[in-house]
């Protein structure tokens, strides 16, 4: 059958029903995943990840616990045994189930996200889609990972915008919540349109208090015409899978992660969350797939396709990744997320406690669990960070360094750690003398 005339056949039901009942045939988790919330060690058992090494890194790039595998499996087969029929049972609604389960985990609607496949790509979509006119100013901070750097440069020149870039402390171990809204309040002009920021800055461990800057940049919105309000976007992927929120609350406009990390989703996923007053201010860049497609045969108005769907770039992806998505938001719901971030928290605090002790070892990251979350990050006296990560590799102890032009060395305790091995890391770095 000719795509044109099966989409015709199928009767094109795209959209509210997908993003509904949260029901979802993808979301199925393998009995074998069933896990009690808070049990880390049940949970350490879902992974194949070798047991040689300490790892205190897996912030990187996740291993996929044991349901997430089985997902991938289950459509990898069916892929592979019948791909043509396999991918027109599904591809019409599948997307929406994934959408779903994504908000019944992070909040807000499904019709609101749309699918990605990295962090990277979230930024990229987000910041070459906006609405900006010649003169506009993007405000973003000198604590940005550089996917935000390129991504906006790239849009104020194809746009006549500015970008400007401001710091939002200089002493990470030392800052205030009041001292971050404070400067923020002081970068914003008359021309802002845009603040982009980081939740968790990968380059020391900082949390920004996200509310409480939205809070900020909503008094100054209060004051504007419509056309003139300032759109808050918020990289999140360090603190997505860590901390107990729901996005829609935050404050932000728009919250893009990817999944792949402490969500421990298929490696290839991501997200990207916004209001509709944030999504009424950009464009697509990448055609949606049948959305699109729909729209184009005249089959769809624009305004019956679910505005996620409408965002997510179209084409053939990995889609027994894409599609395996949901078991890992099932398996951190049925972890239960005040119990990860609790869990994540009370590592970091026994790291950071850690390493505050020790005479040879300066720390950056703040104590404060309200100013941190899942990366720590300290310098040792006389050696430098890439030879810091050496060592303690030769230890069986698997770190990073931040790939930033200021570099530290940094733990990233999560829940496939467990108190000893906080101690046996930093037994490592206290024989650093």
């Amino acid at each position: 059958m000719l795509r044109r005339e099966f989409l015709g056949a199928a009767g094109l039901a795209l959209g509210a029903t997908a993003y509904g009942s949260g029901s979802s045939t993808a979301a199925t988790t393998a009995s074998s995943g069933a896990i009690e919330a808070g049990d880390w060690v049940a949970l350490r058992n879902l992974f194949p990840l070798t047991r040689d090494y300490i790892q205190l890194s897996t912030f990187l790039l996740a291993s996929h616990p044991q349901p997430v595998s089985d997902e991938i499996d289950r459509h990898r087969r069916g892929l592979d045994e019948n791909p043509s029929d396999y991918w027109h049972e599904h591809f019409e609604t599948i997307d929406g189930e994934v959408s779903a389960a994504a908000a019944r985990y992070m909040g807000g609607e499904g019709k609101q996200i749309a699918l990605t496949d990295s962090t990277t790509m979230g930024l990229g979509l987000v910041y070459s889609g906006l609405t900006l006119r010649p003169g506009d100013e993007i405000l973003q901070t000198t604590h940005d990972h550089y996917s935000t750097d390129l991504s906006l440069a790239n849009r104020a020149e194809r746009t006549g915008a500015t970008v400007r870039r401001i710091s939002l402390y200089e002493d990470p171990a030392t800052i205030s919540e009041n001292l971050i809204v404070s400067n923020l309040r002081k970068g914003i002009s008359d021309s802002t349109r845009v603040v982009a920021v980081t939740w968790v800055h990968s380059s020391t461990g900082v949390k920004l208090p996200l509310r409480a800057m939205a809070d900020a940049i909503g008094e100054i919105n209060r004051k504007r015409a419509a056309e003139d309000q300032i759109l808050f976007c918020v990289d999140g992927v360090h603190g997505f899978g860590v901390e107990d929120q729901d996005v829609s609350k935050l404050g932000c406009d728009f919250f893009i992660a990817g999944t792949h990390k402490w969500i421990f989703g298929p490696r290839g996923t991501g997200v990207v969350w916004g209001n509709d007053r944030a999504w009424q201010q950009t464009v697509a860049v990448i055609p949606s797939f049948s959305a699109s497609y729909n729209v184009w045969l005249g089959l769809q108005t624009q305004d019956q396709v679910p505005v996620g769907e409408h965002m997510s770039p179209g084409g053939f992806h990995s889609f027994e990744h894409r599609w395996a998505l949901p078991a890992a938001f099932d398996l951190h719901l049925q972890l239960n997320k005040a119990k990860v971030q609790e869990r994540i928290h009370q590592l970091n605090t026994q790291t950071k406690e850690g390493l505050a002790k020790m005479s040879h070892v300066k720390l950056y990251t703040p104590m404060s669990s309200e100013l941190s979350s899942g990366l720590v990050c300290f310098d040792v006296d006389g050696i430098g960070p890439v030879e810091v990560v050496k060592r303690m590799h030769d230890k069986g102890i698997i770190m990073s360094n931040t790939p930033y032009r200021e570099s530290y060395p940094r733990f990233a305790p999560s829940l496939l750690n467990n108190e000893n091995e906080i101690d046996r890391a930093l037994a490592g770095i206290a024989a650093m003398r």
